[in-house]
């Protein structure tokens, strides 16, 4: 079955594709800066409005997995003419327009590549990701070589999901998100936001201690310091805005 999945303008598929190319894992998904392909499923753009999939079993499921992965419903014009109010953000929005925030097929993944990424580079994350998910599944046999704490933080984070999966499921609120996330064990603010952008697509969701935004931020002429005070006027949109610092970069 061949299905449109449309989208608003703009959408720079190489800079989503990038993004998720470089954290593909091996064997289950892959991403070859066309097309994403992930068992039955292949995705790759078609024209200026649409993404092309095709899917086998289970298309509507598909679908809402493709639309979250790809952040099908944002809407960047909006979203860009806000953000563009602070002087600092509109030369960045101006270069790259229509920022989106890079999804995942299954929430887990993100949110276990989340605390596999604490401190490490985003390749060395994505080679643990290639041996934690061998075949699809997550294998706690593979956990070793890592900090005791994060092979804690990890455990506890898969046995919370296989009881409730709603763990990773958006709450009433930003806040509401984050405080289950960082009751956790493991799982501090950094974590916690990062899997509330990408696994629970919280749009306001904003890693503020990143190190990669931090240097984005001084860049621009943001003091690193006064960051989380200056993103409050980027709200609600302040996962955009990590975005676009981010790509920057």
């Amino acid at each position: 079955m061949t299905i449109s999945l449309a989208f608003r303008s703009p959408f720079r598929w190489s800079a989503i594709a990038g993004f998720l190319a470089t954290r593909a894992i091996a064997g289950v998904e892959s991403f070859d800066g066309i097309r994403y392909e992930r068992g039955e499923v292949c995705i790759e753009p078609n024209g200026s409005n649409s993404l092309k999939m095709k899917a086998g079993a289970a298309p509507q499921d598909a679908v809402a997995r493709a639309r979250r992965m790809f952040d099908l419903d944002a809407d960047p014009v909006a979203i860009g003419e806000h953000l563009s109010r602070d002087r600092l953000l509109r030369k960045l929005l101006t270069r790259r327009p229509g920022p989106r925030v890079p999804g995942g097929w299954e929430p887990l993944e993100i949110a276990v590549r989340a605390i596999v990424g604490q401190q490490i580079s985003v390749q060395a994350a994505t080679t643990i990701m290639n041996r934690l998910f061998a075949g699809g599944r997550f294998n706690d046999s593979a956990l070793g070589g890592m900090p005791k704490s994060r092979i804690d933080a990890i455990r506890t984070l898969v046995r919370t999901f296989a009881d409730d999966p709603s763990i990773l499921s958006r709450g009433a609120t930003l806040d509401e998100s984050i405080e289950r996330l960082t009751a956790l064990k493991g799982i501090g603010p950094w974590t916690a936001h990062y899997i509330a952008m990408r696994a629970l697509r919280e749009p306001d969701a904003f890693p503020h201690a990143d190190l990669g935004l931090k240097k984005a931020a001084i860049a621009i002429g943001i003091d690193p310091d006064k960051l989380l005070a200056r993103a409050e006027r980027w709200r609600p949109y302040r996962a955009y805005a990590a975005v676009a610092l981010w790509e920057s970069l």
